[in-house]
Order: C-alpha cells, then sequence, then structure tokens
C-alpha cells in the first residue's frame, strides 16, 4: 500500500538529510533502504519505488540491490529478529546446534517469523565476533558465547517481553524497525553506552602494553617506519603470539 501523505512527508525529510551527506546522491541507496525498512519492518515494492524517486534510480537498480543484502528483507520479520552464526568458529564450537534448536523451539525456518510476531530466525554466515563463538545476533547486537540453552532462554525471554541486555554495546535492546533506522544514520544517542569491547578483544592490546610495544609513527612520505622490535603493527602481533606460544603451558 502507498505510503500516506503524512508517512511521505517524514520519509522525504528524513531522505533529503541522509542525501545531503553524499557527494553522489546514489551512494546514498543502503542507507535509504534502511530508513524504509525503519517504516514497514521490511523493504515494500513501494519503498523500492520510493527509495529510486528520491535518487533518480530505476526500481531495478534498486531491487538488484535489496536481493544482494541479506540485512534488507522482503518481507517482514519479528520484532526482534535473531541471527545464528554457523561459519567455521562458531560451527564447530556450537554454532549449528544452537541453530538446529531454536529451529525446533520456535518452530520456524529461516527468516520464519513465530505466531505473536515477536521473533524471526536467520541462519547468519558471520558475525564477525570469533573470539566469542557462538555468537547469536538480536538487531545487529551481540549475545557471546552462547549454547543451546542459553539461545533458547534468549529467545523465550524475547517472546516474553522480558528484559534482554546484549553482551556487549548498550545497555538495552531496540525493537527490529529502531534498529533499521539508526543503520539509517539516525542517532538514538546509545552508542557511547555499554562495553563494546570484551576481554577477548583487548588481548593483543594486553600483550604489547606488557612488552612496551608501539604502533610506528608515519615518516615525512606518509610510509611507516619499523616500530620496536623491528616490527610494525602487524607484526606486533604476529610477536604477540609468538610469545603466548613460547610461553610454558
Amino acid at each position: 500500500m502507498p505510503f500516506s501523505d503524512d508517512v511521505r512527508a517524514r520519509l522525504d525529510a528524513d531522505a533529503a538529510q541522509i542525501i545531503g551527506q553524499y557527494p553522489q546522491s546514489r551512494s546514498a541507496l543502503l542507507p535509504l533502504l534502511h530508513l524504509v525498512q525503519s517504516e514497514e519492518g521490511y523493504v515494500s515494492q513501494d519503498g523500492i519505488a520510493f527509495c529510486a524517486d528520491q535518487l533518480g534510480l530505476t526500481e531495478t537498480d534498486v531491487t538488484g540491490v535489496v536481493s544482494f543484502y541479506t540485512m534488507y528483507k522482503r518481507r517482514p520479520v519479528g520484532e526482534y529478529h535473531v541471527g545464528v552464526c554457523t561459519n567455521t568458529v562458531c560451527g564447530v564450537l556450537g554454532g549449528n546446534q544452537i541453530l538446529a534448536e531454536l529451529h525446533e523451539h520456535l518452530g520456524v525456518g529461516d527468516d520464519e517469523v513465530t505466531p505473536d510476531g515477536r521473533v524471526s530466525l536467520e541462519h547468519l554466515e558471520c558475525n564477525a565476533a570469533c573470539v566469542y563463538a557462538p555468537v547469536v545476533m538480536v538487531n545487529w547486537e551481540f549475545f557471546d558465547n552462547q549454547t543451546p540453552a542459553s539461545a533458547r532462554q534468549l529467545a523465550d525471554d524475547l517472546r516474553a517481553g522480558n528484559p534482554v541486555i546484549p553482551t556487549r554495546g548498550p545497555g538495552r535492546l531496540v525493537n527490529w524497525r529502531a534498529a533499521a533506522r539508526i543503520l539509517a544514520g539516525f542517532n538514538d544517542g546509545l552508542a557511547t553506552e555499554g562495553p563494546t569491547a570484551g576481554p577477548a578483544d583487548l588481548v593483543g592490546l594486553k600483550v604489547a602494553q606488557e612488552h612496551g610495544w608501539t604502533a610506528p609513527e608515519p615518516d615525512s612520505t606518509g610510509n611507516h617506519g619499523a616500530g620496536n622490535h623491528g616490527a610494525g603493527n602487524h607484526g606486533a602481533a604476529d610477536q604477540a603470539a609468538g610469545e603466548q606460544a613460547k610461553e610454558p603451558r
């Protein structure tokens, strides 16, 4: 159904703000798609037409982008969209079992929604948080070191409306549409809340500090010179790994 006049006026204003941030207007397509997804909960044909009209593109151009990126949904998902990683590390450590048990526990398939509309489930390739595997995401917030039991409890809490706090990041979880609006570029004021890094993220920094390693300063040509022990950024990380390997168990 086409956007109402009130909705269209609001979207037009938001779209102008987004497009104004880019030297070339078509660069604004990805955030515009998040914007229309924040309005309807998914990218409808009307949302595609809106983005095409705003940027002077064809609907085919926009559809090609929507169909390429899995973050854009072509049908409604749940208020809380749960993604389970089964890529190498997560899969080996239990991600496949978590996904299988959530499918059975919730009674839904990939990108399907529970009857109450609260939770949908997605099979993800990678959450880029391998040091916390197995990882589950809810509306793109991290829930680290999951087990089948903890993942089932997470899903039950989401359906029951119980408070759910991500492992890292803000101290509360926003719903799917609010998350889409954040991805469109509209700050919700929560970006600085909570820890953005955990102990596993900081191991390399800790080792570097213990050994007095620092990143090299760029020289006058813009190249990086040699740092302590003749190591640059990558060398310091390699040395840290080597030092850990030599330590007695």
